[in-house]
Parts: structure tokens; sequence; C-alpha cells
């Protein structure tokens, strides 16, 4: 298995998204347009793990910073169902974690779903804990 900070999008990339956003969520699929976005936005990471040329997992990296400190979240993390349970989501995190301790950022947030059980489990595994506080959000639309 290989992770890359995708730095160029590719049908393949594309391709890939539409097969593996639907597994995470039931947003939209992103235009190619809103892909090359994400992959030129200098503050935004977009990783890639593939096995046998093929695309199976990946994630985004955010960093971002406030008057306290450079910070980072995790977004959009999804590993192909037919890959499940090898190691994919735990290495993608921890290579996200490596990206945004290289650059210093203070601390690595995520949230996820209260019924995926296994993911809690992976990241309370990989060192995250559980932060006792409400989010709250506004949708814009």
């Amino acid at each position: 298995m290989e992770i890359i900070e995708v730095n160029q999008v590719t049908d393949e990339l594309i391709e890939s998204i539409a097969k593996l956003l639907p597994q995470l969520t039931k947003k939209p699929i992103p235009s190619r347009e809103t892909i090359t976005d994400i992959v030129a936005c200098p503050t935004t990471i977009l990783l890639s793990a593939s096995e046998n040329g093929s695309i199976i997992g990946m994630l985004t990296l955010v960093l971002y910073r406030t008057p306290s400190a450079l910070r980072s979240r995790i977004e959009d993390v999804v590993v192909d169902e037919q890959s499940r349970g090898k190691g994919i989501g735990q290495a993608l995190v921890r290579y996200a974690i490596n990206i945004a301790r290289d650059k210093k950022a203070f601390n690595v947030d995520l949230t996820s779903e209260p019924n995926r059980k296994s993911a809690h489990k992976l990241y309370e595994n990989i060192g995250f804990k559980k932060h006792e506080t409400n989010v709250y959000r506004y949708i814009l639309g």
C-alpha cells in the first residue's frame, strides 16, 4: 500500500472519489473543479491510499491558523468497503498526523458519527481522546 499527498487531479482520482465518498456521506460528489481547488489549496492536503494501482482510501487534512496556534483537522476519512480491516485507515490517519506534526500544528481534531464504532476504536487506538465539548454547526445554505 502506498500513501501520497495528491498534487495532480486525474481521471482516476475523480473516479475514485466518486466511488469512495458515497461510502461515507450522502452529500453530492464534488465536481472536478472543486477537487482541483482542494488540491491547489495550500492549507488543505488530500491524501490517497493506493494498492495495486487503485485508490482504495483517502482523507483530507486541513491546517488553519488562529491567534493561539496552528491547528489541524482531519476530514472525510474513507476506505473502500472491500479494503477495510487491513490497517489502511490507520495508516492514512498516522500519515496525516505526521504532516501536522512536521508543520508544527498544536493539535489534530476530527469528528466521527456516533454510529461509526469501528472508526472510534481506530482513532482511540491511534491515541485520539474523546474531547468533551459540544459541536455547533450553522448551515449556510
